[in-house]
């Protein structure tokens, strides 16, 4: 049977359920509903409006979003922000009190959080420090094969004290790794811009990621997972480095994937890390097996292509995973108004409709002039997720965004089946003439609204939908043979969980 067949009918099937699957002890189930309006007059806010589901099905309300948990998908990790060393300077300069109470709203899961489950760390510097450095810098003409000279020094005065207190709120939180650079003599350029990473210095290099997870590790900071490079195909950040397919291909399976073997690290290895224009770079990298067997899976950017090249990967590779590991999302502040959709539907939606099993923003926090960041080739538009102003924080479209997935949809949540436009579903209806007999009827979603859905490891259901159009005001939705319907302004976007 094929997957359209297969949809059809299992959407027929639940459809006909007995509506005491959806109710409990006879009690209609009720939706809560947290709302982000165009206009600001919501802002993640949970809505006092009382929804339940009904057996009733009134064709009015408009377009009808049909959810089926019967089928799953990939498994969700987390979502967040990157904790930059420039974000981390930030935090660290706040009050200790003012520092907790944020954090503890971003980190903790309860009412009055959003539950970010998913940071991303740079290994040594990246253009949102206010200088560059490495864990091994050397005088010029200088090397350290051995690694004798490996510190974490900078790290310790900002990313690894903010990460002890996130990690008193949230110690499940996973954490990715990436480098803008290797240390400049290891390089072809000797400089921390640019150039290539030396041929002799492939075996060092692997070592400097042992060095580095083991390290994190002895201050209390696991590395689920890294990255090989930062943006490997752009040389123009400070810091950088270029990396052709081959030359990582060789780097894996010669020395990064032994290193880890021997050391008994269990740290993933995520392939790739740049835009979606490219998903040729992780395909070439998987068809090597010997490159294949030590990596988990590959990460996509979105400043360039299509998400539907992390489903074009995930269709040649369904063994391997895929993460979502960077964007910018800006606002102008002080704007009457927040454009909430576009992010939303392209990166929430997006991202995780396309298999991804994160979400990660960039980056966590700056100042209210967007710094700090590197010279010649830094990033004076990266607005933090929060602008934090001596004491005082403001929360930006990018902390929205997030909140709309990261406070309900846990870690351990799977993507369930929803309809989107473009998909058919099927509808059955009673004959007039002869009662109990039921007709079907073939669906085109032409103006269901985008959406996704998940599944939580405690059973709840979590949709998160946009309202792209300038008229529609609502929206059904159909789970388990019940109906509600739903109200949700153009330039909305809402999260319903059940």
């Amino acid at each position: 049977m094929s997957k359209f067949l297969f949809k059809l009918v299992l959407a027929a099937v639940i459809m006909l359920k007995a509506s005491s699957i959806i109710a409990q002890d006879d009690k209609p189930v009720q939706i809560e509903a947290w709302v982000t309006n165009p206009d600001r007059t919501a802002l993640f806010a949970r809505q006092p409006d009382n929804i339940f589901f009904s057996d009733m099905n009134n064709n009015r309300g408009g377009s009808v979003i049909v959810i089926d948990d019967l089928q799953q998908m990939q498994t969700i990790d987390g979502f967040g922000f990157a904790l930059t060393g420039g974000s981390a300077g930030q935090l660290i300069k706040m009050n200790a009190g003012e520092r907790a109470r944020i954090l503890k709203e971003l980190f903790a899961f309860d009412d009055k959080n959003i539950g970010v489950s998913y940071l991303r760390l740079s290994i040594g510097a990246s253009d949102l420090n206010s200088f560059v450095f490495s864990y091994n810098d050397l005088p010029e003409g200088e090397t350290d094969y051995e690694l004798i000279k490996f510190n974490l020094a900078q790290d310790l005065n900002d990313v690894i004290p903010v990460m002890k207190e996130i990690l008193a709120i949230n110690p499940a939180i996973k954490v990715l790794g990436s480098p803008w650079s290797a240390p400049a003599w290891m390089k072809t350029n000797n400089n921390i811009r640019g150039g290539q990473l030396k041929k002799e210095c492939y075996g060092v290099y692997a070592l400097y990621f042992v060095k580095y997870i083991l390290s994190m590790r002895v201050h209390g900071i696991t590395i689920d997972a890294i990255t090989i490079q930062n943006e490997p195909l752009n040389s123009r950040n400070t810091p950088s480095m270029f990396w052709f397919e081959n030359e990582q291909a060789d780097f894996i399976k010669n020395y990064l994937g032994p290193a880890f073997k021997k050391a008994g690290i269990k740290t993933k290895i995520i392939l790739f890390d740049h835009n979606l224009d490219r998903p040729d770079y992780p395909l070439v990298l998987l068809s090597d097996p010997d490159v294949s067997k030590y990596v988990d899976g590959s990460g996509f950017h979105n400043y360039a292509g299509d998400f539907n090249a992390m489903s074009l990967v995930h269709l040649a590779r369904p063994d391997k995973n895929l993460y979502f590991t960077e964007q910018m999302v800006t606002e102008r502040p002080g704007s009457p108004t927040i454009n909430i959709t576009g992010p939303v539907k392209r990166l929430i939606l997006g991202a995780t409709m396309n298999w991804s099993k994160n979400v990660i923003l960039w980056n966590l926090a700056a100042d209210p002039l967007n710094d700090p960041h590197t010279d010649k080739g830094g990033c004076s538009m990266c607005q933090g997720a929060i602008t934090i102003d001596g004491n005082n924080v403001t929360r930006n479209v990018a902390y929205y965004t997030i909140a709309h997935a990261s406070k309900f949809v846990l870690p351990g949540s799977v993507r369930i089946v929803s309809t989107n436009k473009g998909e058919k579903s099927v509808a059955l209806y009673e004959d007039e003439q002869r009662p109990g007999v039921f007709r079907t009827a073939l669906i085109e979603n032409t103006d269901v609204l985008p959406n996704v859905v998940f599944k939580t490891p405690e059973g709840k259901i979590v949709l998160i939908v946009v309202n792209d159009t300038w008229s529609t005001n609502s929206f059904r939705i159909q789970y388990r043979g019940k109906y509600a319907s739903l109200r949700l302004n153009p330039g909305a976007a809402g999260t319903y969980v059940w």
